[in-house]
């Protein structure tokens, strides 16, 4: 009855010897996956950074392109349609810089 008792125990204890050596096991992977998910996670900030950046490029693009613009109609001298023109670019010039700040 007593050997019954220590078999049982024994069986017992490298069951929950396994058991413990599954579940460090596991731990390790889940640590390494946390870490890659840090590693996308960080590289997804950086990415919203610069399209953050990219977007007020674009802005400034805009304003530089219109103001090409305004300078290439003075530069021809048509008269009629262009003054009309100058003064839409010269809006839409102050409505992006109201934008940008």
């Amino acid at each position: 009855m007593k050997e019954i008792k220590v078999k049982h125990l024994f069986y017992a204890i490298v069951f929950l010897i396994l058991l413990t050596s599954l579940n460090t096991c596991n731990s390790c992977s889940t640590s390494s996956a946390t870490k890659r998910l840090s590693k996308e996670t960080d590289s997804l900030r950086t990415e919203v950074i610069e399209l953050k950046n990219n977007s007020t490029t674009k802005t400034e693009l805009q304003i530089q392109g219109l103001e090409t613009e305004k300078r290439f109609i003075q530069a021809t001298d048509r008269k009629m349609l262009d003054v009309q023109r100058q003064s839409e670019i010269e809006n839409e010039i102050t409505k992006l810089k109201n934008e940008n700040k």
